[in-house]
């Protein structure tokens, strides 16, 4: 979709001359003011909407340098690793982390509706990533994401624009919420018929075999699967990066290896590997006894396991689980899996269709962003 747009009354301005940054920090009063508060990994990649968060009533321990207080309606943009694209508008108040800013419009020159969208075009990742400074903590100054120039439309035009970008963002969270009923939906049809089916259980321990082939720099694979490529409750991924810059050792992930992120089990991810590649050493990697990889997947997914390793997690900061705590769980072992995998493959068919039928909205999003900015 091409748009047809006249950028000849369009003028340029920086970042910083449309959007002001906020400071209100309260290091004393921030934790007992509020009770939501964000961490990076809240924030999904290209996304503007915040679905997760932490609750200090719901026990989620507080980082002593997070003090800083959002409020609705701002924009707030991670100056760690820019280049996983998470920027996010607030949907209510709350605390972030320091070196998040918390940004608001100029209303002046700019609509609120307008903003957020700069936020995630190409020339603004390509901006911020190019001015990331440091190795070990990468991140990103306020005063050189000031510095990205763009062209800004007259406030009629800015209107038009946001009503048809949100208008795409409601048909992405429209697809990807029927995502998600689908696979509530395979989670209890597979449950439903795992009780009339005939089998015995095992540990996992006794299923999963543990692949710890590593790769060093420089990797000769050139993809790189890190958790950020991983969404949650997928039993695939497509996404990765280049292996060119990585500085550090990965595991080694074959196509066709089942895949367990240790770090963060809430997040659920756990995936069959569609590609060669190497991945952050926070992926178990598994080849399988007795049943296939992907029956397990469906138990890894499964609302009974995540039940179970979200309360094993060890470590308040970054919660992790290992091998050991993933092999006490014990799963049902069919007389014959082919019966059940066939039964889930309808549902299946209409997770992959909606799956495609969001990534074809998202691209078109996308599209409509970066001939805009």
């Amino acid at each position: 979709m091409r748009l047809n747009i006249n950028k000849d009354n369009w003028v340029s301005y920086k970042l910083g001359e449309v959007v002001s940054k906020k400071e209100e920090n309260d290091k004393e009063n921030a934790k007992n003011r509020f009770d939501r508060f964000l961490r990076v990994e809240h924030m999904d990649a290209e996304s503007l909407h915040i679905k997760r968060w932490a609750s200090q009533e719901n026990g989620d321990e507080l980082n002593p340098y997070f003090y800083k207080v959002f409020r609705k309606g701002q924009v707030l943009f991670p100056t760690r690793n820019p280049h996983l694209r998470r920027t996010a508008l607030a949907s209510f108040d709350g605390i972030c982390g320091e070196k998040t800013l918390t940004l608001e419009p100029i209303q002046k020159l700019v609509i609120p509706e307008f903003v957020p969208f700069i936020f995630h075009s190409e020339s603004f990742y390509a901006h911020t990533t190019g001015a990331i400074i440091g190795s070990t903590n990468p991140h990103v100054r306020w005063r050189d994401v000031a510095n990205y120039e763009f062209l800004l439309p007259p406030k009629d035009q800015q209107a038009q624009l946001a009503e048809l970008l949100w208008a795409m963002d409601e048909v992405i969270e429209a697809e990807l919420k029927l995502g998600e009923c689908l696979k509530t939906s395979r989670n209890t049809v597979f449950e439903s018929i795992l009780k009339t089916a005939k089998g015995k259980t095992f540990p996992l321990s006794k299923i999963l075999l543990p692949k710890t082939e590593k790769s060093q720099v420089p990797h000769t694979r050139i993809r790189y699967i890190g958790l950020e490529h991983i969404d949650s409750g997928e039993f695939t991924c497509n996404r990765y990066d280049s292996t060119e810059s990585l500085k550090a050792q990965c595991n080694i992930v074959n196509e066709g290896d089942l895949c367990y992120s240790k770090l963060r089990p809430y997040l659920d991810k756990a995936i069959i590997a569609t590609f060669d590649a190497v991945s952050t050493t926070e992926l178990l990697v598994y080849d399988t006894l007795f049943v296939s990889k992907e029956y397990v997947l469906y138990h890894l997914h499964s609302r009974l396991f995540l039940n179970y390793i979200i309360g094993q997690g060890f470590g308040s900061k970054m919660p992790r689980v290992n091998h050991n705590i993933i092999g006490e769980f014990s799963i049902f072992v069919p007389e014959n899996e082919q019966i059940i995998l066939s039964k889930m493959g309808t549902l299946n068919e209409s997770i992959k269709q909606n799956k495609c039928k969001i990534e074809s909205s998202k691209a078109l999003q996308k599209s409509l962003i970066n001939q805009i900015f």
